[in-house]
């Protein structure tokens, strides 16, 4: 059996609207330009957290999540979706800036992005095909739990009025989208909120309680560490782990932008553009990071971007925004902050998945891949690994489902005078259903010809053509002669190949 490639259409990856389009659009321009101001807004106290989450000066961060958002937006294959500083990528290399300095931490950021950059052109993007929708639901729906997780820091312990604030923030953006979607809804609450808690001068933890805002541009940084096999060694681990993350979570974050926007992604593009973009955020100081869901969310979802122009102005203004109005930046108070992330995060979820008649529908096993792969990144607070135990979740109840299709059925008959035992064989053949064939045979009472009809089924792997020849040899001890027939080409090169040959079988 063939797996059968779709060729892409010349127009495939062809974004709609154009960067041009919105630039001709005044209606859709004024929507691009004011998502990225939201989005930007949004990510700083983001950047800032993260930063302290890896160890490193909250500069370090912020001026991330600016080179990636930029260089993004230019380099990769999904348009609207956000790149910058974030958590998981944080946790991963934390260890070395603590155990090693900010020299190493750099240089691991290069080297990971150039990690990506080659596995980007090895086409490890093409990995995705194998990620079942049941993993993607379990990763959405844990990334928008985790989402609220992180905002629970902000609602607890903090001054009454932050709550009345975070509730009227989450009615302006609830109602405001039925009377008009000029302008983004969590723009509006920001601006609001934060205009209501200057004027009646109310005391709640803002923006500038998280963190120092820069007050330069970055600079060029060069990490001084030796090219030495001793300094591949140290870094090498930590940056394989982040290309890792990184692309993970990117890809699976450009494939839900693809179901949201019913649009097509260059997942390949995406893969080596966050490379580069991790190489530039690093020579500029910054910590890398990959595709931010929440912040893609915001600009997706809540304000309703679809161009690069969006993601491009997202850095830009974020840049303006620490740097030229960083006193205005830091009254911003986070309670409105907070609003935007919960509506994120319910819009974010997928309630579908959870309604009673779904899982009344759905299969146990999709159920439980699901759940595993939201358990997991709950408790890890890491996306990557959660989706790889969904997918080996996935895998196993694949092969028990599969397994159990495998029919093998008997009958005896005389040809040409000779009385024949035909067996006939249906389904996949694999190292978990070709296991017990050998125990579906009648050695002992079968006549002295036996017919295997292969027929009805394919030859996957070494462990079914060494079941075979067990039967085959069983049948030998037994004085009497098997013979496999009806084996398609696939299945007939595999047994040719390794019949006889495995050891196992004598």
């Amino acid at each position: 059996m063939a797996l059968i490639e779709k060729t892409p259409t010349p127009n495939r990856y062809k974004a709609d609207p154009s960067v041009l389009t919105a630039l001709r659009t005044p209606r859709i321009l004024t929507r691009e330009v004011l998502a990225g101001l939201v989005v930007a807004t949004a990510l700083i106290p983001e950047a800032i957290s993260f930063s302290i989450i890896a160890g490193v000066d909250p500069r370090v961060g912020l001026f991330s999540s600016f080179v990636m958002a930029v260089s993004i937006a230019f380099l990769g294959g999904r348009p609207a979706m956000i790149t910058a500083a974030t958590g998981a990528v944080a946790l991963v290399i934390a260890p070395v800036a603590l155990d090693y300095g900010m020299d190493y931490f750099i240089a691991t950021v290069i080297l990971a992005g150039l990690l990506q950059v080659i596995l980007g052109v090895l086409g490890v993007a093409k990995l995705m095909r194998f990620i079942p929708r049941s993993v993607m639901v379990g990763f959405v729906n844990s990334l928008a739990i985790l989402i609220f997780i992180a905002q629970l820091p902000h609602l607890l312990g903090v001054p009454v009025m932050v709550y009345p604030l975070v509730a009227i923030g989450i009615i302006i953006m609830v109602v405001m989208p039925r009377f008009t979607k000029i302008v983004p809804a969590p723009l509006v609450a920001i601006v609001l909120l934060t205009i209501a808690t200057v004027t009646i001068a109310i005391t709640v933890p803002t923006v500038g309680d998280q963190g120092e805002l820069p007050k330069s541009l970055p600079e060029l940084f060069i990490p001084n560490v030796p090219l030495t096999s001793e300094t591949l060694s140290i870094i090498a681990p930590y940056a394989l782990a982040m290309a890792m993350v990184g692309i993970l979570e990117s890809l699976m974050t450009a494939k839900l932008v693809d179901e949201v926007t019913d649009t097509h992604s260059h997942k390949t593009r995406e893969t080596w553009g966050q490379g580069v973009a991790n190489m530039l955020s690093g020579f500029f100081g910054g910590m890398g990071g990959c595709a931010m869901i929440g912040q893609t969310m915001i600009n997706v979802k809540a304000s309703g971007a679809r161009t690069r122009i969006s993601t491009f102005l997202a850095g830009v203004f974020l840049l303006i925004l620490v740097v030229a109005l960083g006193d205005v930046v830091a009254i911003i108070p986070m309670a409105a902050l907070v609003a935007v992330m919960i509506i994120v995060s319910v819009l974010t979820f997928d309630w579908h998945s959870i309604r009673l008649s779904t899982l009344k529908r759905m299969p146990k096993s999709e159920t439980t891949v699901m759940l595993s792969t939201v358990v997991v990144v709950v408790f890890t607070h890491n996306l990557a690994i959660g989706v790889m135990v969904g997918v080996l979740v996935a895998m196993v109840a694949f092969a028990r489902r599969v397994a159990h299709l495998v029919n093998v059925q008997r009958t005896v008959s005389t040809e040409d005078t000779v009385p024949t035992a035909l067996y006939t064989v249906t389904g996949a053949l694999f190292f978990a259903s070709s296991n017990d064939l050998t125990t579906q045979f009648e050695y002992a009472d079968d006549p002295d010809r036996v017919v295997i009809d292969m027929s009805a089924s394919h030859i996957w792997d070494a462990s079914t053509v060494a079941a075979l020849d067990a039967i085959t040899n069983r049948y030998e001890r037994h004085g009497k002669r098997a013979v496999i027939v009806g084996l398609n080409k696939a299945s007939t090169d595999i047994h040719a190949r390794l019949a006889g040959n495995l050891g196992g079988g004598h």
